[in-house]
């Protein structure tokens, strides 16, 4: 399997998932904690790619979505943003409702 095809398999496969430096636990970049803080304030389970540990994603990310930088958050399959749209969206109390219908409604479907 390709890389394009490993990363789309990653967003469709997943309602919540953000490709990341490290891990949510080891964020490996200030971007990359911010952004898994917010996504672990929401309270729900949600996947992860270091990027870090695969150079073909790093390199190839970027490309998927036409989005430049890390970290990325994906949201049933649709690209939400980076750090500051994940922040900002957090803040006003909607990722959260994102990140609960997606989960949730995954749960109820799956």
């Amino acid at each position: 399997m390709d890389v394009m095809e490993r990363i789309d398999q990653a967003v469709k496969n997943n309602a919540v998932v953000l490709f990341m430096k490290g891990t949510p636990q080891m964020p490996q970049c200030g971007f990359s904690s911010r952004a898994a803080q917010a996504l672990m304030a929401c309270g729900k389970e949600f996947a992860h790619v270091n990027v870090l540990m695969d150079p073909e994603i790093f390199e190839n990310l970027p490309r998927y979505a036409d989005w430049p930088t890390f970290p990325q958050l994906y949201i049933n399959g649709e690209l939400i943003g980076g750090c500051d749209i994940t922040l900002e969206l957090y803040q006003k109390g909607e990722l959260q409702k994102m990140v609960a219908e997606a989960v949730d409604g995954q749960t109820a479907e799956g």
